[in-house]
């Protein structure tokens, strides 16, 4: 049997995670990486060592492996601290070198760095509004910040499962309601921190950061801000390192960047503006039920949640932030068709809210939106704003030059020079004579005299408003996922 020196082994009868339900507001998040043994992602060769092998860890490593069964091996260099975290049927057995069917011949196979993994990587957490959901992998949409665990979140990390996790962060504690892990639910924090100081947790958790468990709920009805907004170029770092650490190109000219997200994106986004009656879960019921439901929004992704957005007037942006709701919506089309059936489901949110808005608290409503017909010739509203201005400005100064030619209006007359005082200065009639005769104090110009029948105003075909009128401003976040879309078809 080979010896394994300066690693704990732990034999765990029952890994069964027992998770409390509860009445909450808050999401469940659940944490995807392991550590596990049978894990082939864990390995340098893709693949679970065989009998023949040579296991290598890292003697500098520091990691916590769950196995889950029996394995021969032949050779291990285990880590100078870790764990081994054995399940009812699991161990290691010395290898009677015979060969597993393909695996002839054995090779060195590493187990990979386990310090990869980082709290703020949003590929890393699933999202969904039960335990229940979490099982069946009814996972939930969201924008990036909001991915990774909210201030209000239960977090789960897997039963029968190991981690390492980096907590470092910009802000000094990372707040969650509740945590569960290695099974036990933990709701008081002052639990969590004797935990935490366990050689097992030190394995699991690492980085400039600290975990909080607060067991507090949102309590406003028109929803809680996530609070991850400070680490937001930590997560978007974290994401695009899977990238290239570039955003991935999208077929839509002008994509949309909805708050909380790290790339554009071709769909929709409605903002609304609401009033003190507004509760946000029953809006999103309203939506889900009446719209997102219906089959042809099979293919859509919904995401929302309650934002702070920075106001601006006259292009100056207000120093405070003010809150609204921000629904984003992708759908599964491809090319041209990109975005058009969220852009139908937009619209059809916004005539809702015209006719029912009021009776949820709704203010006013705009929409964003960005499409693959963009590409094709379709113009942003951002740009058909623009063309509007230079149109209305061409046509005053068209107007203006008009009015000019015409006479219907004149410049202004010039003012008259200023007197020249003559009280310190002696002048001579034949010094005047010279000048050919007296001098004046000024002298008007007639060119430049006002018409007593001019007009002051100019003629402008085109009001502001009536071309507003023409145009359709459209504007496109608690989560929902259809029931009817498997989000494996669409990379978010």
């Amino acid at each position: 049997v080979p010896i394994l020196h300066n690693c704990t082994i732990v034999q765990h009868t029952n890994m069964i995670l027992i998770i409390l339900l509860d009445v909450s507001d808050a999401l469940y998040k659940q944490w995807i990486p392991n550590t596990n043994f049978e894990n082939a992602t864990n390995w340098n060769k893709k693949r679970v060592p065989c009998a023949t092998d040579r296991v290598y860890f890292d003697s500098n490593m520091k990691v916590s492996v769950f196995v889950q069964s029996s394995h021969s091996i032949t050779e291990m260099y285990i880590p100078s601290e870790g764990e081994f975290i054995l399940g009812p049927d699991a161990g290691f057995a010395a290898s009677d070198e015979k060969s597993d069917s393909g695996c002839e011949g054995g090779e060195d196979v590493t187990f990979n760095d386990p310090d990869q993994y980082q709290w703020y990587d949003p590929r890393f957490w699933n999202a969904a509004v039960s335990t229940d959901d979490l099982y069946d992998e009814k996972y939930l949409f969201s924008v990036d910040e909001e991915k990774v665990p909210c201030q209000y979140d239960d977090v789960i990390f897997p039963p029968e499962t190991s981690f390492r996790v980096n907590v470092s962060s910009s802000v000094e504690s990372i707040d969650l309601r509740t945590i569960s892990l290695m099974e036990k639910k933990f709701t008081r924090n002052d639990d969590f921190v004797q935990y935490m100081k366990s050689d097992r947790a030190k394995l699991q958790f690492h980085g400039q950061g600290s975990i909080t468990v607060t067991n507090v709920r949102c309590k406003d009805k028109s929803g809680c801000e996530c609070g991850n907004t400070a680490n937001h170029e930590r997560i978007c770092s974290a994401l695009l390192q899977h990238f290239g650490n570039k955003c991935p190109e999208v077929v839509c000219r002008n994509p949309l960047t909805p708050i909380g997200h790290c790339c554009g994106i071709c769909g929709a986004i409605v903002s609304l503006q609401y009033s003190s009656g507004f509760e946000l879960e029953k809006y999103r019921n309203r939506i889900i039920h009446l719209l997102l439901n219906l089959p042809k929004y099979a293919g859509v992704q919904m995401a929302m949640s309650k934002v702070y957005k920075l106001q601006s007037f006259l292009g100056i942006l207000s120093p405070e932030a003010h809150p609204e709701i921000q629904i984003v919506l992708l759908d599964n089309k491809t090319g041209s068709q990109t975005g058009s059936v969220a852009k139908q489901l937009a619209n059809e949110i916004m005539a809702d809210i015209k006719h029912y808005g009021d009776a949820y608290g709704i203010v006013k409503g705009e929409i964003l939106l960005a499409t693959g017909s963009n590409a094709s010739g379709s113009m942003y509203v951002g740009e058909i704003v623009g063309i509007v201005v230079g149109v209305l400005s061409l046509f005053l100064i068209g107007g203006v030059v008009f009015l000019f030619i015409s006479g219907v209006i004149s410049y202004p007359p010039y003012p008259r020079l200023p007197s020249l005082s003559l009280r310190r200065y002696t002048i001579k009639n034949d010094e005047v004579d010279a000048f050919g005769g007296p001098i004046d104090k000024g002298f008007d110009n007639p060119i430049f005299d006002v018409p007593s029948n001019g007009q002051s105003g100019s003629y402008n075909p085109y009001s502001g408003e009536d071309v507003l009128k023409g145009i359709t401003v459209t504007q496109t976040g608690v989560h929902f996922v259809n029931p009817a879309y498997d989000e494996t078809d669409i990379s978010a």
